[in-house]
């Protein structure tokens, strides 16, 4: 009786041990489909995300636009643009000209782009055969050039305002993915100028400061925000003279209002380009009584293009350039 209590035993515990090996293969098997489904949805997910990705909306100034996922190709149809890519380290496909070839201040960094045109007429027909991701144009184009621009590709409107200088480079930036070189050429700069302003303002206590331009022979001023101007009344915390905050637009002003306005330093900038027609306006007004009898020209205080008079003013490059010769100049 044992023998078969003993038999049965075995064959019920060996049936047990099937059932047991059955139902793990079965757990194993059911859990390695459903690591597999997961997978395949993983896949299917990271599949449609990417099929989705394909376009990414930029926020710029207020306004968003929406441009190819990938940036690469850029086009620079603004001297504005050009400057920030330089001093960035980003070679755009295509820029401006000015005489045939890129401008000698910039011709290093940008070496090797295409030329798409001058600032008035960039060439829809250039820029398009360089199939541009993006197109950076500039607030100063009329509603004809931004709507051809725009034909061709996402045009955004750099702003050639100066106290936009920081939007400016933060979007490049942001573009091209140095997010981290724009911030760092930001710090840099305001650190600069905080740690000289004390100074200045100290040292030209009630003295007057003017930027003045030469443009098609006649002297010309800006406001506040523009042009050079925010380095010396902004950054630098200089009196800014009652002329320049009548200022609204870029302004003729003549050699009486000059005399009248008795400035202590002047910036005196002269392009060739933008004085075809009088080529020697800058000497000129130099040697002219009038000019001499202010205390800047009386004093040697008179800084003849202290940044290549090219330069646009409202850019990380020109502010860069203009804060250390403003410094030099005004704590000689």
């Amino acid at each position: 009786m044992r023998k078969y209590w003993f038999i049965g035993a075995s064959a019920l515990l060996a049936l047990t041990l099937a059932a047991c090996g059955d139902q793990e293969r079965e757990a194993t098997a059911k859990e390695e489909k459903t690591e597999e489904v997961a997978d395949v949805e993983q896949e299917a997910k990271t599949e449609v995300k990417e099929e989705a990705a394909t376009e990414q909306t930029i926020t710029y100034l207020g306004e968003d636009y929406v441009l190819p996922a990938q940036v690469n190709n850029i086009v620079a149809a603004s001297l504005e643009s050009m400057e920030d890519a330089a001093i960035l380290g980003v070679k755009p496909v295509g820029v401006l000209e000015i005489a045939g070839e890129i401008p000698g201040y910039l011709a290093k960094e940008l070496e090797g782009a295409s030329l798409v045109g001058d600032k008035f007429a960039p060439n829809n027909e250039s820029i398009l055969a360089l199939d541009p991701d993006v197109i950076l144009g500039s607030s100063k184009h009329g509603e004809d050039v931004v709507s051809s621009l725009n034909k061709i590709q996402t045009m955004i409107p750099y702003s050639h305002i100066s106290t936009n200088w920081k939007e400016n480079l933060r979007l490049l930036g942001q573009l091209t993915g140095k997010d981290a070189e724009a911030e760092n050429i930001i710090t840099d700069y305001d650190a600069k100028a905080s740690e000289a302003k004390g100074k200045i303002q100290e040292s030209l206590k009630d003295k007057s400061v003017l930027v003045v331009r030469i443009r098609q022979g006649s002297m010309c001023v800006y406001p506040a925000g523009v042009y050079l101007n925010p380095v010396i009344y902004e950054d630098l915390g200089v009196t800014i003279p009652e002329v320049i905050t009548k200022t609204e637009a870029q302004a003729e002003l003549s050699l009486e209002a000059l005399a009248e306005i008795n400035p202590d330093y002047i910036f005196l900038q002269f392009e060739t380009s933008e004085n075809t027609d009088n080529a020697t306006a800058l000497d000129d007004l130099l040697n002219n009584p009038i000019f001499k009898s202010v205390e800047a020209a009386k004093n040697n205080h008179v800084f003849v293009n202290a940044v290549d008079p090219l330069a646009q003013g409202g850019t990380a490059w020109s502010k860069v350039k203009f804060l250390d010769a403003a410094i030099e100049d005004l704590l000689k």
